[in-house]
């Protein structure tokens, strides 16, 4: 099996690997870097449970080769919160709101929405729902999502 060397930044901390030129990112972060918050939920892309950032850029983990992403840097769910003693505005206001229940989809979600508001400081309601048909849920509805989403801009209107 072709194996390629990468270089990249995950979560901030530089990385030097010879990896399977058919690895997808998804399986060396939860496999080869023991990052497990980045879910598999479909396979194919559709789902956004293992949305992470690339570049800044929303990305599917599971459909990208790690050699694709040579010199690039990923933040995934782990690198959100600033410290291991606190958490990041999203997460609080996702647990504070009930934006999650069985946690598959939440790292997903919230690496959308961090996304979302780094475009956009503070979207209206449709506006984080049009963002977010990308990242599904079969347990919340949706509600208690846009509310934490919007509370965490800040938005007055939000719960």
């Amino acid at each position: 099996m072709t194996r390629r060397e990468i270089s990249i930044r995950v979560n901030g901390r530089p990385i030097r690997a010879t990896v399977p030129a058919n690895q997808l990112l998804i399986d060396y972060l939860r496999e080869d870097l023991g990052l497990t918050g980045t879910k598999e939920g479909c396979g194919i892309g559709v789902c956004g449970a293992c949305s992470v950032l690339v570049d800044r850029r929303l990305m599917s983990a599971c459909l990208l080769p790690v050699v694709l992403i040579d010199g690039t840097d990923i933040e995934t769910v782990e690198g959100l919160a600033p410290d291991d003693a606190s958490l990041s505005k999203l997460q609080d206001a996702f647990i504070r709101l009930g934006g999650f229940q069985c946690g598959i989809c939440t790292p997903g979600q919230l690496i959308a929405a961090t996304a979302l508001l780094s475009e956009r400081a503070h979207p209206s309601a449709d506006e984080v729902r049009a963002w977010m048909v990308g990242n599904l849920c079969r347990c919340t509805g949706y509600y208690q999502i846009v509310d934490a989403i919007r509370a965490a801009a800040g938005d007055s209107e939000a719960r």
